[in-house]
C-alpha cells in the first residue's frame, strides 16, 4: 500500500528526468534563431540544414549548423581579434593486459593467466571553428583516434 502512495511522486521524479534529456538538433536550433536562419542566404540555409558550415559563415549560421562548442578559445595579434569554437568528441579505447584469476581444480586452488579487457573514453577535438571580425574564417573537422 505504502508503494501505491508513492507512485505518483515516482512518475513526476521521471518525468523531471526526462525533461532535462531534450538534446539539440539543428531543428531546435533553427526555431531558437529563425531571425538570423531566415536572413541566411538559400545556399546557406540549405547547408545548416544539413549540419554543414563554410568559409564566409557567421558565428549564428554555424551555431545552428552545428551546435554550441565546447570550449571558446580567443586570443589577439597584431593581425586582430581570433576566435576558436572547439567541438569535442569521444570514442572507447580498448585496453588489454594479462591478469590472474584463482581457478579451483579439486581441492587446490591454483592461479592462471588470462587476457582481460578494459575500455576507457578517449577524448579529442572532432572539429574546430575560426572566426576573424564574427564570421568562419576557417575550419577542419578532425577524425576519431584509433
Amino acid at each position: 500500500m505504502a508503494f501505491m502512495r508513492r507512485l505518483p511522486w515516482l512518475w513526476l521524479g521521471i518525468l523531471i528526468l526526462c525533461s532535462g534529456c531534450a538534446t539539440s538538433t539543428v531543428e531546435t536550433r533553427k526555431q531558437e534563431k529563425y531571425g538570423v536562419y531566415s536572413t541566411l542566404s538559400t545556399e546557406q540555409r540549405e547547408m545548416v540544414d544539413q549540419g554543414r558550415i563554410k568559409v564566409g559563415m557567421s558565428s549564428d549560421a554555424v551555431y545552428i549548423a552545428f551546435g554550441k562548442p565546447e570550449e571558446i578559445v580567443q586570443e589577439e595579434t597584431q593581425a586582430g581579434a581570433t576566435t576558436y569554437w572547439l567541438y569535442h568528441g569521444s570514442n572507447l579505447r580498448e585496453h588489454r593486459y594479462w591478469s590472474y584469476r584463482s581457478v579451483r581444480s579439486g581441492d587446490r586452488y591454483y592461479t592462471e593467466p588470462y587476457m582481460a579487457t578494459d575500455y576507457s573514453l578517449q577524448p579529442y577535438v572532432r572539429a574546430e571553428v575560426v572566426f576573424q571580425d564574427g564570421l568562419v574564417k576557417q575550419w577542419r573537422s578532425m577524425p576519431s583516434p584509433k
